[in-house]
């Protein structure tokens, strides 16, 4: 098969395509052939060096993934020629720019047929990112008013669909050129960050989701009602400004995403009520990973990138 490496740390074009032998799944693991391949900001970061999350290379980058299983033999769970999507392994390496992937059974759900393999493979990083934050940990309910910082990020487009689809009054911070495709998703107010600022525009929030971090995040204390909740993508490590939520009577909750097949399920249970959609801005060869990475470390993005195998 062939996968993505890289060598050293570097821009884009440490990513090199080089032969490998297929991996061997392990019990309770399943072998996937890659149909499409999920980019997140992330693995730019990694690339480069900025974070040291699968230690130095070399290395082989990559969570999302979409394809069809060819070998279920330490599973109960799937049966060779299953259409399957999802996260595995995160935040240890999954080894996911490949053709062929061995993934924990767990880690996966079957892929809807509403769903192409593109699609999918642009969903559960995001996906799970803004579920596991608005419902495990933001807890929104109907009535509920949502700020979501970045709306038209991977992130922020996901978010404003499932906290409509839990009943929530959704605002979303924007850059104006991004205003109808937020809107397009369901936002009921659009802010665009780059005229106003956003803590003289709303109050009484009830849960905030930060995917930019930054002041922002510090800034969204005066915007949340008594008791709020702000949960951040960015800067959940932050222990100083939690305190200083803590201390004005707020919550403060960071969100590290993790392989969830009861999330993965609900996120493919709004798809199929036509309550969920991914957007993707854009898809590459397998052989382009280059120029898409270059694409990727350009940020302000619409939705998602995704590579096809």
């Amino acid at each position: 098969m062939r996968v993505i490496t890289q060598q050293t740390l570097g821009g884009p074009e440490v990513l090199t395509i080089v032969d490998a032998p297929e991996p061997r799944p392990l019990p309770a693991e399943v072998l996937v052939r890659v149909k499409a391949i999920g980019l997140n900001p992330l693995e730019a970061r990694l690339r480069a060096g900025e974070f040291p999350l699968i230690g130095r290379p070399p290395f082989i980058l990559g969570w999302d993934i979409s394809g069809v299983v060819e070998d279920a033999s330490g599973t109960w769970r799937f049966r060779p020629g299953d259409e399957v999507f999802g996260m595995p392994l995160f935040p240890r390496a999954a080894s996911a720019y490949a053709e062929v992937v061995s993934a924990p059974a767990l880690h996966l759900v079957r892929k809807p047929a509403s769903l192409s393999h593109v699609e999918a493979a642009a969903l559960p990083v995001v996906g799970l990112t803004a579920w596991q934050g608005l419902v495990d940990l933001g807890g929104v309910t109907e009535g509920d008013r949502v700020l979501v910082h970045g709306g038209g990020g991977g992130v922020g487009h996901v978010a404003i669909q499932i906290a409509k689809a839990l009943g929530a009054h959704v605002i979303a911070t924007a850059g104006g050129s991004k205003r109808k495709f937020v809107e397009g998703f369901g936002a009921d107010e659009v802010i665009d960050y780059t005229a106003v600022d956003f803590t003289e525009a709303v109050r009484d929030i009830d849960v905030v989701l930060d995917t930019i971090g930054g002041d922002t995040v510090e800034r969204s204390l005066d915007v949340l009602r008594p008791g709020g909740h702000l949960v951040t993508a960015v800067a959940e490590e932050d222990s100083e400004l939690a305190a200083k939520y803590e201390a004005a009577g707020m919550r403060f909750s960071g969100i590290a995403v993790d392989p969830d097949p009861v999330a993965l399920r609900g996120l493919v249970e709004l798809v199929e009520q036509g309550r969920l959609r991914v957007h993707v801005q854009e898809t590459f060869p397998f052989e382009r990973v280059v120029d898409a990475h270059r694409l990727l470390d350009g940020g302000h993005l619409q939705g998602k990138l995704v590579l096809t195998v």
